[in-house]
């Protein structure tokens, strides 16, 4: 993520989509839209035809696609609509959708179409409710597709039906899988119908417009979006003040709870064990009885999760790499303040074997994000950035005498421009490091102007799938100079744009008089482009040597997400740097794939991610309860054998000694074992390669860090040719600065 300037701070704030909501009936819920709403709509068009970069390229007509894509935002799973909804509400508003908006300010589609999604609700959980007091049979060959964010809905009432028999069967195997009595999974999934029902009830005409307005936003791109002005509030609140919590950013997939972001620094990243993309399933206050949150609003999940410092939430979590929706890990996460200290960039020096027995001093800098000094008066002693903790950490590291270095922006989402500019400074000589491009073809060249170097030998860049924004700036211009080599994923994120926010009474001189609180625009402005003219944009940055990751099969990047905006490239632009030689490259190519089809560690990642990739594959979930059993009895075994191998490959860690700037990691905390209903716990949590972490104690390097390891090994790779002056680049050794000038 990265903000212009005038908005270079981090956001802690999740965007609420719609949770359904409400305890009343259908016909309880009218809504109306307020003349400041209208002018809000109105404007919103405005800015998205005016200030947006793809602004060009979404016409009139096209509105229309904000139909289907809003009744996608109620109904996710296409579940409770049936295709004949779509095809009516389609005729009925969709040609009229910007004409509405745009002219007349008029959002009645939005309550239109949720009335009859209320309607469906409302029966639809009647029928389950019947339907849980009948006989289940779990030994037919059935199966069910869990995802059908990309199925059409049903065509018919009976079609449905049929659906939502497979889905209760779903959702009860789910819970028996997890030690539950056949009445226990029955009264947890009324619960959780009963829970959906009321919190559809609750829903407010503000939700649906923020959903609505936002989902005509996306069309110009994924970036773009509408806050409502409590969520707008909320936002300038967070931007102020630090709040109590896990330092999450939480979101909504289908009524389930999503982990978007871990936010550097905060409690949760400091356990290890949160990840993005993790469903949070139940939430628990230290030891008190958890509460499936599944159906729940937003808003009340996050009250739960926050609380007083120093207090524990456990919170029961399906992994995101989880291939099967039965498995459950819990997290225990002390709340506290998210401290900068905490998210401010490590380092360590690695003794890595070399040849003839010898070890090699190898250097690795950590980067969590790309933050900036306080600003509104905070009045902590020291005022820091990311690229002046990088700076003094390699000064550190110069000491230790380090013969090469590794930069790690893996899950590094990004931060200030300006920080990643000076970032990419510390490795190059003056120069270009990114082109901005406006939606009105202007283009600015932000260039690094130091005139020291902080470091000048041999480097290497380890990114992955959730490296973005000004993570791929600096892994590209680093690329583009020849001076790192990119080891990871295929390639990183690939957001390659900038949003700027945008208050409806700042805008409107009719709201700028309105007494009545108002929302805002964050809406997509500017593209970034590498020195050479590539965009970071979808595609990412490449990296030079590619390991073996499930990141791979997991949908993370800007190419998974709608309305995505296209990759292109401007003229490059003048700098004193090219390349990596190829010749140079494909021998560090050759001797990592050497060691990749070697390697004890690589077999490892490798049986986990065809593993992995074999699960997600499989679309369709058998509804035999004695088939899932064997299978769920199977994948346990896996991760028994897959912990124990970890263990035996643990003991050929790299030693290593660690530098911080902040204070040391606090303890993590232990989760407990998951209780049985006789208050038995299992022998074995669950466990597989994407913990790896979660072994670190009060170190920041967790242990059989594959990735890791194979980047230290490249950068002695380089160490090593350097000898030899066939694979110097004119007048400077392998990944190291060329002479200036």
């Amino acid at each position: 993520m990265i903000f212009p300037k005038a908005l270079q701070r981090r956001w802690l704030v999740p965007i609420v989509l719609l949770a359904a909501a409400q305890l009343a009936t259908a016909s309880d819920l009218k809504f109306t839209t307020p003349d400041s709403l209208s002018t809000e709509a109105q404007t919103l068009v405005t800015l998205l035809e005016q200030a947006h970069y793809n602004r060009d390229a979404v016409h009139s007509g096209e509105y229309s696609q904000a139909i289907p894509e809003y009744m996608t935002a109620l109904d996710g799973q296409h579940l409770f609509f049936l295709e004949g909804d779509k095809t009516d509400f389609v005729n009925r508003f969709g040609k009229n959708v910007y004409y509405n908006v745009d002219y007349l300010g008029k959002i009645d589609a939005a309550y239109d179409i949720f009335y009859l999604y209320d309607d469906r609700v409302t029966a639809r959980i009647g029928w389950i409710f019947g339907e849980l007091k009948k006989p289940m049979d779990f030994t037919v060959p059935e199966t069910f597709r869990v995802d059908r964010s990309k199925s059409s809905w049903p065509a018919t009432t009976a079609e449905a039906d049929d659906l939502w028999r497979k889905r209760l069967k779903f959702e009860i195997l789910g819970e028996l899988l997890n030690k539950k009595t056949l009445d226990q999974a029955r009264d947890v999934v009324r619960k959780r119908y009963e829970r959906m029902l009321k919190n559809v009830g609750e829903t407010e005409g503000s939700e649906l417009a923020e959903t609505f307005l936002s989902t005509i936003a996306g069309l110009y791109d994924p970036h773009s979006t509408y806050f409502s002005a409590d969520t707008y509030e909320d936002f300038g609140i967070q931007m102020k003040l630090q709040l109590v919590g896990i330092g999450a950013i939480l979101g909504l997939e289908e009524d389930t709870c999503t982990v978007r972001e871990i936010v550097p620094g905060g409690p949760a990243d400091l356990g290890h064990q949160l990840k993005p993309n993790d469903k949070i399933i139940e939430v628990a206050q230290d030891q008190g009885e958890p509460v499936e949150i599944i159906g729940m609003k937003l808003r009340k999940i996050v009250d739960q999760i926050r609380g007083a410092k120093g207090t524990k939430v456990r919170l029961i979590v399906q992994p995101a790499e989880a291939t099967d929706s039965s498995v459950r890990k819990v997290i225990v996460i002390t709340r506290d303040v998210v401290k900068l200290d905490s998210a401010r960039a490590r380092a360590a020096v690695f003794q890595v074997p070399g040849p003839e027995g010898k070890t090699v001093p190898l250097g690795v800098v950590t980067l969590p994000a790309f933050y900036g000094p306080a600003e509104d008066g905070d009045t902590d002693a020291e005022k820091t950035s990311a690229s002046e903790d990088v700076a003094r950490l390699l000064v550190q590291l110069k000491q230790a005498n380090v013969q090469g270095v590794v930069l790690d922006l893996r899950h590094n989402g990004g931060g200030y421009l300006t920080e990643a500019i000076e970032l990419a400074g510390l490795f190059i000589h003056k120069g270009p490091v990114v082109q901005v491009k406006g939606y009105d073809g202007d283009i600015q060249i932000d260039t690094d102007k130091a005139e020291s170097l902080a470091y000048d030998g041999p480097l290497a860049v380890l990114v992955d799938r959730f490296s973005a924004s000004a993570s791929e700036i600096v892994a590209g211009a680093l690329k583009d100079y020849g001076r790192a080599v990119v080891i990871g994923d295929t390639s990183t994120h690939g957001k390659g744009t900038v949003q700027a926010t945008f208050e409806m009474k700042r805008i409107s001189r009719e709201l700028s008089k309105s007494p009545a609180k108002t929302g805002a625009a964050k809406i997509t402005i500017q593209k970034f482009y590498l020195p050479d003219g590539s965009s970071t944009q979808l595609k990412g940055v490449i990296s030079d040597i590619v390991l073996p990751s499930i990141d791979e099969f997991l949908p993370i990047g800007e190419s998974d997400l709608p309305h995505a905006l296209v990759w292109d490239k401007i003229k490059t632009s003048t700098f004193d740097g090219k390349p990596i030689d190829s010749k140079l490259l494909a021998k560090l190519q050759a001797d990592s794939a050497a060691r990749q089809a070697s390697l004890e560690e690589f077999a490892y990642v490798r049986k986990y991610v065809d593993w992995f990739k074999q699960r997600q594959a499989e679309k369709l979930i058998s509804l035999n309860l004695e088939e899932r059993r064997k299978q769920k009895a199977a994948d346990d075994a896996f991760r028994k054998e897959l912990k124990g191998e970890r263990e035996k490959l643990a003991k050929g860690d790299f030693p290593y000694k660690e530098f911080r700037l902040g204070p040391p990691l606090p303890p993590k905390i232990a989760a407990p074992k998951v209780a049985k209903p006789d208050g038995s716990k299992d022998p074995e949590d669950e466990d597989d390669l994407a913990d790896a972490e979660d072994d670190a104690s009060a170190d920041s390097y967790g242990k059989v860090d594959v990735s890791l390891r194979e980047a230290l090994r490249v950068v002695d790779d380089a160490i090593e040719l350097a000898r030899n002056r066939e694979y110097w680049a004119s007048d400077h050794a392998p990944l190291t600065v060329a002479s200036k000038g």
